[in-house]
């Protein structure tokens, strides 16, 4: 089995193998190319975003800097904005819906190292030679989501469509549809219903209305 296939099977690999470092360098380097481009240079950033992900929708904007690890294990929808220091360590799938939006900082992390700190140095594969090992669990987020600054959404995690999730928070377990959650560790707070609209908010709405 490839080391690519380890992954997808949610088995122990080894990512130093050649056949992962060159599928990252190539992506860390697009990672730089995109983050010294101008915010005016659309077309060029958009090829470069359509380079690092599996599959992206159209009505993307990442504001840059931005730090994909793998990317091609990233599908991402129509219409996401991402803030100041998009993270995405897709070591295996992160998928993300349609209109979902990020704020500053947001990292979303899919491996996970061994606990015993022997282990995290050196496993040993069935051919004898001595490693760094790790796994993967996937990430899924739902659409319209909208994520605070500084959010961290761990390994395995899936979260609903609709979710607001609080600044700051850590995403260890899946958070359920219309969910608006915050904290470390992230927890629901509560659902999200019609009586958040901005119509029964007059003094924010001002002279706007909701459509």
């Amino acid at each position: 089995m490839r080391e690519e296939e380890k992954i997808f099977a949610g088995v122990l690999f080894a990512p130093g193998k050649e056949e992962l470092q060159a599928k990252k360098r190539r992506t860390h380097n697009l990672n730089r190319d995109y983050n010294q481009t101008r915010e005016e240079e659309t077309e060029k950033r958009n090829a470069i975003i359509r380079e690092i992900v599996g599959e992206i929708g159209e009505g993307f904007f990442f504001q840059g800097p931005i730090y994909f690890h793998y990317g091609c294990h990233t599908k991402i929808g129509k219409n996401l904005f991402a803030n100041f220091n998009f993270t995405v360590q897709d070591d295996t799938w992160v998928t993300i819906g349609d209109r979902c939006n990020f704020g500053p900082n947001v990292t979303i992390v899919t491996p996970i190292h061994p606990m015993i700190a022997e282990e995290r140095r050196e496993m040993m594969d069935k051919d004898g030679n001595v490693l760094r090992m790790c796994y993967a669990k996937p990430v899924t987020i739902g659409n319209d989501c909208w994520f605070g600054a500084n959010v961290t959404v761990c390994p395995g995690v899936t979260i609903g469509n609709g979710c607001v999730i609080g600044a700051g928070s850590v995403v260890t377990r899946d958070i359920p549809d219309n969910s608006f959650a915050a904290g470390v560790p992230c927890r629901v707070i509560r659902e999200i219903t019609e009586a958040d609209s901005m119509k029964y908010k007059p003094e924010i709405l001002g002279d706007n209305r909701v459509i």
